[in-house]
């Protein structure tokens, strides 16, 4: 099941608040139970002293009858404050059960506890002893201040607390769904806008003008790979389309030149150069099946495994020697300059195909007569290898295009040579791509330049 960003929005919108009314509130009770125990010890404080100064001059009955009747008083007016007194003198006694105040361990400074029948929570005390004076004999005064108002205090806050805590969490988890809602909807419009993006409305782009920022960048990255999208869906359209083109000519040739062979009976030696024919085509459909399968596993990644250190200009001069035969038909010369010592780390067999696509597309467009010189260069890290050729210019714009797949500049510049089927510069640049290079064009004066580079180590 796929979890809803805004469910866990509020998740956490509550969670968040349960935490921080959790932590605040754990502070405010422990202050309040704090600043409860102050204030029940002030308040025994207040009382033993009110008590102790009475007591102290309380040297006869008399006088203690006065003393009983304050602490009545007291009683009276505050029912959770209780006094005890206990002296040697039966006379000088106080408040009842006696017996159990003397079980009271209080602590070093006289604040003890103590447990009533009949009560819930236990008294706070507070026990010290006073001098005795003229007849009467020392007496242990005990305060006593009951906890229940406190405690009830406490747990109304604990309640109160709990209550409020448990509302201000719904209250946000509500609020935290609209607000995460409200936040989503870009997205959610930023969703339906994907949604109905197809093949046939690739050009079509998400509007990222009314967008937060945090959703601008992923537009602007989703239409970027729209854009890539729709020029390889282009390219593979074009591609096709050039595929058929490329693979109809060869086949109505063998297609023709076979239905011709067979209306009629034919001679041993005209069938045999109708097979020669037919060879040449399936030769030229072998070529480009082979060069589109290469391109194939360039596009998936597939790297130049076998390099060596190798000397360029002298890998080089063995594909002009392979190519010797078709220099002496057109009557052409090629000549190497530039760093003839540089090398670099290629797989031969690869550079020669490249080198060998380079020279032919040199020679196929040059005059005849013509010089083409191939031109390395050390540069860094990279080997460049120019091939220039005189011939007809080509325009700026189609220098882009020189090394896309079955692109051909207009036939004016061929000089009525045979031309390729178009995959020749694809596949220079695939091979410079699996070697770590690039590959470039120019035309100017006359002269056009084509070449790649390779990473010299």
């Amino acid at each position: 099941m796929k979890r809803s960003i805004t469910l866990r929005l509020v998740t956490m919108f509550a969670l968040a608040t349960l935490l921080a009314f959790s932590l605040i509130g754990a502070a405010l009770y422990g202050v309040l139970q704090r600043e409860l125990a102050r204030h029940e010890h002030a308040e025994l404080q207040t009382a033993y002293r009110d008590m102790e100064y009475m007591i102290k001059r309380a040297g006869t009955p008399e006088r203690w009858s006065h003393a009983q009747t304050k602490m009545d008083t007291l009683s009276l007016a505050n029912a959770s404050m209780h006094f005890w007194a206990d002296s040697a003198d039966p006379r000088y006694r106080y408040g009842d059960d006696l017996a159990r105040i003397a079980a009271i361990k209080p602590a070093s400074d006289g604040v003890g506890t103590l447990a009533l029948p009949r009560h819930d929570y236990p008294l706070y005390t507070l026990t010290r002893t006073i001098d005795a004076y003229q007849d009467r004999p020392a007496i242990t005064l005990t305060v006593g201040i009951d906890s229940m108002p406190y405690v009830h205090t406490l747990q109304t806050f604990l309640t109160a607390l709990l209550a409020l805590s448990l509302g201000a969490v719904l209250l946000v988890a509500v609020l935290g769904y609209w607000i995460a809602r409200l936040g989503l909807r870009p997205l959610s419009r930023l969703s339906g806008e994907a949604q109905t993006l197809s093949a046939r409305t690739l050009s079509q782009r998400l509007q990222s003008s009314s967008l937060p920022a945090e959703l601008s960048d992923l537009a602007t990255a989703f239409n970027g790979a729209l854009g890539r999208l729709e020029a390889a869906y282009k390219q593979l359209e074009a591609f096709n389309a050039d595929v058929a083109h490329e693979l109809r000519t060869p086949l109505t040739n063998l297609i023709g030149e076979t239905q011709v062979a067979l209306s009629r009976q034919r001679t041993a030696p005209q069938f045999q150069e109708v097979l020669q024919s037919n060879l040449e085509d399936l030769e030229r459909l072998r070529s480009i099946v082979n060069d589109m399968l290469f391109l194939a596993r360039a596009d998936q990644g597939e790297a130049a495994t076998g390099r060596v250190q190798s000397s360029i200009a002298a890998e080089v001069a063995k594909t002009i020697e392979f190519l010797e035969f078709i220099l002496d038909e057109s009557h052409e010369t090629i000549s190497i300059d530039g760093d003839i010592a540089a090398e670099a780390m290629i797989e031969t067999a690869l550079f020669r195909r490249a080198m060998a696509n380079l020279l032919q597309n040199a020679i196929e467009h040059s005059r005849p007569g013509a010089r083409i010189r191939v031109t390395i260069e050390q540069r860094q890290s990279l080997v460049r290898v120019a091939v220039c050729n005189p011939g007809e210019p080509i325009a700026q714009n189609h220098l882009p295009l020189l090394f896309d797949r079955f692109f051909r500049v207009d036939a004016a510049r061929h000089n009525g040579k045979i031309q390729g089927h178009g995959l020749g510069l694809a596949i220079v640049k695939a091979i410079a791509s699996m070697h770590g290079g690039d590959v470039f064009a120019s035309s100017a004066d006359g002269i056009t330049t084509i070449g790649l580079s390779v990473r010299s180590a």
